[in-house]
């Protein structure tokens, strides 16, 4: 009996131990089990970014885009035919902030398991698990507001120090059909009912959005970066 009691004492210390190194770990860093996930799911998505790489912008799109020659107009068009192709859960493009460290695929929509892959395109507004809405957010290149949104603390906590990023600081957004450099303007705290933070506001500008603060989802935290710089692909002859 003596024996029995204390191997369930060892083996009560141990889980204790692996119980607060896990939180540890999620307090100081990311929260290790779904990071491990979140990286596999992160594999998956730039998988599926390739394919997409692949096959657009087609012969066909670039020669409807080729028919314009403001460059600006020319990703626009792009734009338009890019949103028209893809699915949710999509790797679509790659977010680069040096600031943070983040160089990570994203993903189309903001659902549970889109955000289990990486950053998410907002392709729904309001409530991520309400489908078949048409008030989501622009593409880049199309000339209005473009959502995204990142855990902070779960599956690879893309958006974790998004508190960290500085006004001035540039954004990319990497698409296949050109590269998008966004200039942080400034930060908002707001609640999660405020849906209107990616209204279109006459120009085209980047909106991140992440929960606050770390450990809830009482509010959101906002970052506002207006468009700077567009580098449309390579015509084809």
């Amino acid at each position: 009996m003596r024996r029995v009691l204390r191997i369930l004492s060892v083996a009560l210390i141990t889980a204790g131990f692996v119980v607060a190194g896990d939180i540890a770990a999620t307090l100081l860093w990311k929260e290790p089990v779904s990071t491990v996930y979140g990286a596999i799911r992160q594999g998956e998505a730039a998988d599926s970014l390739e394919q997409l790489e692949k096959a657009f912008p087609s012969p066909a799109d670039l020669r409807v885009a080729d028919r314009v020659g403001d460059d600006r107009k020319r990703v626009e068009v792009l734009a338009d035919r890019f949103a028209e192709r893809v699915d949710t859960g999509e790797g679509i493009g790659r977010i680069k902030i040096e600031r943070i460290d983040l160089d990570d695929v994203f993903v189309e929509g903001t659902d549970t398991a889109s955000l289990r892959k990486g950053p998410g395109h907002y392709s729904n507004v309001g409530d991520p698990e309400q489908e078949g809405r048409d008030d989501g957010s622009a593409f880049p290149g199309q000339g209005r507001s473009v959502g995204m949104a990142g855990h902070r603390t779960t599956y690879l906590a893309p958006f974790r120090e998004i508190d960290k990023i500085e006004d001035g600081d540039e954004i990319v957004l990497e698409m296949p059909y050109g590269e998008f450099t966004y200039r942080v303007q400034k930060h908002e705290i707001v609640d999660p009912s405020e849906v209107e933070i990616v209204r279109d506001v006459g120009h085209e500008r980047l909106v991140l959005t992440a929960c606050h603060p770390l450990y809830s989802a009482a509010q959101r935290w906002v970052v506002f970066a207006r468009l700077e710089d567009v580098e449309a692909v390579e015509p084809r002859a």
